[in-house]
């Protein structure tokens, strides 16, 4: 199957997950800020951006199996895989798998304590109504307000261009609607079994993800301030920090431990 993805920086590597709905696109204000230090790979998940949707199971172990199977065509060996929302369920799959040296979760989707009930995607559905002039309402700050309730808690930090691009790949991604089912059906179960370094990141102001009452003992927990469910959008600067924290604990975070 063909996996979008990006291979920028010089460094040691760290691939980039995206949440539901988005693509690779959403990491490009972390990006220019750690080329200098990391080889970074963004990656479209299977069904979004430019990588085609999987033929049989949509759910985030077998989009882990895909990816895992890309990075050894690739020649990508234990990289430090940072996820968000979706992409961090999945950056915990390929750390159990034992296909990562380190693992991020931003806001990681999964961790609720059972399965949940299937719902349809008022904001889907909005993006969809907005595609015909979404580069214009993105200009304005009210219309970027409306449109991204829910993803960030600032709108008008982020840019336009950025907006329009965001909302564009939650309409038209064609593996939505199988991943979102499969997503809402499952739970991850693994986090304890998780051996190399984990990082768990929870935005402040995230409406979409509450943070599970148990987290292991080895996990690092960081709360980043005033953020909403896809910090990189709003706060690229810091959570370039806290992705350098993670790796090398001598960088200083910016960002609340927990």
């Amino acid at each position: 199957m063909a996996i979008g993805f990006d291979r920028v920086g010089s460094g040691p590597t760290m691939v980039l997950l995206h949440p539901l709905g988005a693509d690779r696109r959403v990491w490009d204000g972390v990006v220019e800020r750690l080329a200098t230090r990391r080889e970074l790979i963004p990656v479209d998940l299977p069904g979004f951006g430019g990588s085609t949707p999987l033929a049989g199971d949509a759910d985030p172990a077998a989009l882990a199996g895909a990816l895992a199977a890309w990075m050894a065509t690739e020649g990508i060996v234990e990289p430090h895989v940072v996820g968000n929302s979706l992409g961090g369920w999945v950056a915990l799959e390929l750390a159990q798998a034992g296909l990562a040296r380190a693992v991020t979760a931003i806001a990681p989707a999964g961790l609720w304590p059972r399965p949940l009930l299937p719902k349809p995607s008022v904001a889907r559905r909005l993006a969809r109504v907005a595609l015909p002039f979404v580069g214009a309402a993105t200009a304005t700050g009210g219309a970027r307000r409306l449109l991204l309730t829910g993803t960030v808690a600032h709108p008008e930090r982020v840019p336009a261009r950025a907006a329009a691009h965001l909302i564009r790949s939650y309409a038209t991604a064609p593996g939505f609607r199988a991943v979102n089912a499969a997503m809402r059906a499952g739970v991850f179960t693994g986090l304890a079994e998780i051996s190399v370094p984990l990082t768990l990141v929870w935005p402040e102001h995230d409406r979409l993800i509450v943070r599970p009452r148990q987290i292991p003992r080895h996990a690092v927990n960081v709360v980043l301030a005033d953020a909403g469910h896809i910090p990189m959008l709003e706060a690229p600067g810091a959570v370039a920090e806290v992705l350098l924290a993670a790796a090398d604990p001598a960088v200083e975070a910016g960002a609340r431990v927990a």
